[in-house]
């Protein structure tokens, strides 16, 4: 069962949209080769994630680290510097492409680059007006009356 089919889901809902683009941007992509840099995601609080990229023989210049609009994207290229002539290969400096889907309210907040490992610190940060508040109750010892106005 390669193919996901949505349509069922299209016709009953409304405002599922970015759930249904998910999943089939998840679907497309399952395809290709997704170990590649490895990577780690952590919830290290509440409100606060830490993806971590495994990126040895990169250079802090070789790395593109772009967020727009729910997506982050993290790139890298290896610099060909020099002529070298290799009698074994075996750590991989192929360009690559991670792209992260970020939910609503969830920003970059930091990258830092130390020993192979890419760390990028998120925050969901919600608006004010998103937040749970408590209403009070009032409380009156009589009870209301509803006045009407008569007619004329």
């Amino acid at each position: 069962m390669r193919n996901l089919d949505l349509a069922p889901l299209w016709r009953s809902s409304v405002g599922f949209d970015r759930v249904f683009d998910l999943i089939d941007e998840a679907s497309r992509w399952a395809g290709e080769d997704n170990n590649y840099p490895p990577y780690n995601i952590e919830r290290i609080g509440e409100d606060q994630y830490q993806i971590s990229l495994a990126l040895a023989g990169f250079a802090r210049d070789e790395i593109t680290i772009t967020a727009e609009q729910n997506v982050l994207t993290v790139e890298g290229s290896k610099s060909d510097k020099g002529d070298r002539q290799y009698l074994y290969k075996g750590i991989s400096a192929r360009p690559f492409r991670r792209i992260f889907s970020l939910a609503e309210y969830v920003e970059v907040k930091n990258a830092s680059f130390e020993d192979g490992l890419l760390k990028i610190e998120l925050v969901r940060e919600l608006p004010e007006a998103m937040k749970p508040r408590q209403v009070a109750i009032n409380h009156s010892g009589e009870p209301r009356s509803i006045e009407h106005k008569k007619a004329a």
